[in-house]
């Protein structure tokens, strides 16, 4: 009777520890670039760090059904979704490259130096050329330039 006791007891601490260790997968389909096993909370962050360095919504790279009202994040169908893992490719190899110091493995936790935001600033399109400087205004009390 003790046996089956401890047996029992022992079946159910297994199960529970391996209840409380299993994630939740969030069953992300089509994931190319960024990892598998990536947490709902890793993905609003990168979802939000996109939509904030180039000034988009959703519907930039996804597609949503108008008659479902449902988002296809799965879809491929949007050219600016193909664009971003291509630039996500770019981005990564910049950073290993020229900004891997330590040597160790990076994951999504890991501050990067060249980010979507470093080009575009809040726009679909990066900027190719500087911004050409404000003219000088001159105070109407500064003597120090005085025209001739």
């Amino acid at each position: 009777m003790k046996k089956a006791f401890f047996v029992t007891l022992a079946f159910v601490v297994m199960i529970t520890i391996s209840l409380a260790f299993t994630r939740k997968d969030p069953g992300y389909k089509n994931l190319k670039i960024l990892p598998q096993d990536i947490t709902e909370r890793q993905m609003d962050s990168v979802m939000h760090h996109f939509e904030n360095s180039l000034g988009v919504k959703c519907g930039f790279c996804h597609v949503r059904n108008n008659d479902t009202r449902e988002w296809d994040y799965a879809s491929d169908d949007k050219k600016h979704k193909l664009v971003a893992r291509e630039m996500m490719t770019m981005m990564d190899s910049i950073n290993d490259r020229y900004f891997d110091l330590t040597g160790a493995k990076r994951d999504l936790n890991t501050q990067l130096m060249v980010t979507c935001f470093t080009c575009h600033h809040g726009k679909t399109e990066p900027q190719t050329k500087p911004t050409p400087p404000k003219p000088e205004v001159k105070a109407p009390w500064d003597s120090t330039k005085r025209e001739q």
